[in-house]
């Protein structure tokens, strides 16, 4: 029998007594357990012993509320295809956002692994399975729409990369050693745009809450925050919250709130994540009422164990200017290690590309990369029309594509309609969504997005807009940048503590960090359209070479 087995069950000890009988039970079967009441819940696991199994979930006060099941199984399952199954469940439940799930972090297990055809379960078979879940109405929304969403792409129970696990485990392991330690303890995860930092983050942060609710942890008990300083990345984290038991909205929090809280509190949290940490404020700011100096020390000090996200390429604010001296300066009056991500997990690009993507960043202009080994498509685009119809053919067919832009033009928090280079492009900037992100707004494919849009985001393609503040120069054949031309004009406060040279020197490093987040954002292609004459026609010359040498090297082939 090649076919899939679905039994839909009541979840009651007569039910679980009669899974004996069912068709496959002495192999692997992936089961799901839940409820249709107001506030619907769900368990998802796999087993090789269905009755044992079902038998000891009837005995469990926590399934109590479930009363309904479905054993899913096929002749083909074995042990790694159901456990695959069984995290793409998790992870797509948790997307759908219809159920709370019951399930609680395998620790230290979900690794990223090939099994023999592994693409006919992770792709051919879980869509049959998916479709049978919606043709029954225990899902609603396709793989197809969920997978575009943030919600999915930073699931806690997506499958860590091998070094984001050995990451995740030493944290884990440093947590457990010195939450009773005296002190404040740091540790600091450093990476580039795209070598999945929030993954981690949110996998990790969503394990340290289950073992705040396990007796047999050292951490139970404790009092634990995840803060974020990005609006758009908060909405996502808090979505991720209502599928979960142990991820609570309350401890998902802005750094100021925070430090306010705690100090109003005179109390300490135990275990405190930083997403982001490059956005933290380095100087007083009483527009965002900030009284301190610097918001990673205040958080530090409020906090017996801090973990912090950070990559200084990232850094868009004079108030917030950070560089690695200077976090070192900061980790080094406590007790702190540095532990780096370096494998790039977003875009499916060859190092070649990534290396041009830096140099570029850097001002230096080399020729196209090769694209052998990659299906990541790098173009450049002669004018606004073709640019913007290319991003839009991209959205048509695999969604979450779009275009975002250098901050060259005016953008104001008033509600009016600001346009992104009038006399080519001619669209208008974001506008602000209350709960859903900006790129998962299906209208958003007629808007373009600022660098705080789409900071920490994935898109399939993206369409970079490079405005008048970016140009070239030929002779030195580098790329100009004139912050006289930039418009956001709050990244630009001068600091009264650093001099005039080095604020100016921070301006231009500012719109380099945001040509290298924008750049960064798209999983299969980056699109580019450069305003500046001179830099579209260098770029343009330079896709045109390769393209010649491409086809030069086909025919002799």
């Amino acid at each position: 029998m090649n076919e899939l087995v679905f039994e839909k069950r009541d979840f009651t000890p007569d039910q679980v007594h009669m899974a004996k009988t069912f068709q496959l039970n002495n192999y692997p079967i992936v089961y799901i357990l839940y409820n249709e009441n107001k506030r619907p819940s769900a368990y998802i696991g796999q087993t090789v012993q269905a009755a044992r199994r079902l038998k000891s979930h009837i005995e469990d006060k926590r399934r109590k509320i479930l009363n309904r099941s479905i054993l899913i199984g096929h002749q083909k399952f074995n042990q790694s295809a159901t456990y695959n199954i069984e995290s793409n469940l998790i992870n797509y439940f948790i997307a759908d956002n219809h159920y709370q799930l019951q399930n609680v972090s395998q620790t230290r297990s979900r690794v990223m692994h090939n099994y023999y055809e592994k693409c006919f379960y992770d792709k051919k078979l879980f869509k049959d399975i998916w479709e049978k879940l919606r043709e029954e109405e225990i899902v609603s929304d396709t793989l197809e729409n969920l997978t575009n969403k943030d919600i999915y792409k930073l699931s806690p129970y997506k499958e860590l990369s091998p070094q984001q696990l050995d990451i995740k485990n030493e944290i884990l392991d440093f947590c457990t050693k010195h939450i009773e330690k005296e002190g404040n303890h740091v540790i600091a995860i450093e990476g580039d745009a795209g070598t999945g930092k929030s993954v981690l983050l949110s996998s990790l942060f969503n394990t340290i809450q289950d073992l705040s609710k396990d007796d047999s942890s050292t951490i139970q008990g404790t009092d634990n925050y995840l803060l974020v300083n990005h609006g758009e990345m908060l909405k996502t984290y808090k979505s991720i919250a209502n599928s979960l038991p142990n991820l609570k909205k309350k401890s998902l929090m802005k750094p100021t709130p925070f430090i306010n809280q705690k100090t109003k509190d005179e109390a300490t949290a135990d275990i405190v994540l930083v997403d982001e940490a490059h956005l933290l404020l380095t100087k007083e700011d009483s527009y965002n009422n900030f009284r301190y100096e610097n918001q990673l020390d205040e958080i530090i000090k409020r906090s017996k164990i801090t973990i912090v996200i950070f990559d200084s390429k990232q850094v868009l604010k004079i108030k917030s200017y950070w560089n690695d001296r200077l976090l070192e300066k900061i980790t080094s009056q406590y007790n702190a290690k540095t532990l780096k991500l370096t494998d790039q997990m977003r875009m499916n690009a060859n190092p070649e590309t990534i290396k041009w993507i830096d140099s570029f960043v850097a001002k230096k202009i080399f020729p196209f990369p090769s694209a052998k080994g990659s299906s990541f498509e790098l173009r450049v685009f002669e004018d606004a029309t073709t640019f913007k119809k290319a991003i839009t053919k991209k959205n048509n067919e695999v969604g979450l594509s779009r275009i975002v832009s250098t901050f060259d033009y005016l953008h104001k928090k008033d509600k009016k309609t600001y346009i992104v280079d009038e006399e080519g492009l001619n669209i208008p900037w974001n506008s602000t969504q209350d709960n859903v992100t900006w790129a998962e707004n299906p209208n958003s494919i007629k808007e373009v997005g600022s660098i705080y849009t789409v900071q920490g985001f994935d898109l399939n393609y993206v369409g970079v807009v490079l405005g008048p503040s970016v140009s070239y120069d030929e002779e030195k054949n580098e790329l100009i940048i004139d912050p006289t031309k930039y418009k956001d004009t709050g990244a630009f406060i001068s600091r009264a503590d650093l001099s005039p040279k080095k604020n100016q020197e921070i301006k231009e490093e500012i719109i380099l960090n945001s040509i290298n987040v924008l750049m960064k954002r798209g999983i299969d292609g980056l699109y580019i359209y450069a305003t500046d004459p001179q830099l579209r026609q260098k770029l343009l010359d330079l896709q045109k070479d390769y393209e010649r040498y491409s086809r030069a090297n086909s025919i002799h082939q």
